[in-house]
């Protein structure tokens, strides 16, 4: 196992805790000089914040931890592609390199719908790698939406039939 397949793992544990919680599963390491500095993932249905996402929490914590804004020569991990509100987020505190697992065809910002991350017009650029254990990071999504679907055609019947 290389070094990005090993902290996406990591990544993948963030993201199952936040399956447990009912959270979508999305999960987030940042790495300096080989040392896990922070950990985090998606928890905007628990605190029912629009910015409690897996990147916003773990780039938080890692500023907490430096006591600096400025995460120059970290690498962030994350299960899926960033949106641009987390695109904005790791520009603007500096982060070398992003590495995720899958593409989100509905809001990547890092090379689906556009590359925030490397536009030269921002004052910062970040190095991008995608498709780090797609497969496992896609199916996590995948069932997770698939099982949410199940439970809600099943909540739909038992409704029917309290009603009839």
């Amino acid at each position: 196992m290389d070094r990005d397949q090993y902290y996406m793992e990591m990544a993948i544990e963030e993201a199952l805790k936040a399956k447990e919680k009912n959270e979508v599963p999305i999960g987030c390491v940042i790495v300096l000089e080989d040392q896990v500095i922070a950990r985090g993932h998606n928890l905007r249905e628990s605190e029912q914040q629009a910015t409690a996402h897996a990147e916003i929490i773990t780039i938080q914590k890692a500023c907490k931890k430096l006591h600096s804004w400025r995460l120059e020569n970290a690498e962030l991990y994350v299960t899926l592609e960033p949106c641009p509100m987390c695109a904005g987020s790791i520009i603007m505190s500096r982060i070398k390199r992003v590495i995720f697992g899958t593409h989100d065809q509905k809001g990547g910002c890092a090379g689906t719908l556009m590359n925030l991350l490397t536009d030269e017009r921002f004052n910062h650029q970040c190095e991008v790698k995608s498709g780090v254990l797609q497969e496992q990071c896609a199916a996590l999504l995948t069932d997770f939406f698939k099982e949410l679907r199940i439970k809600k055609a099943q909540l739909k019947k038992l409704k029917q039939e309290g009603n009839n």
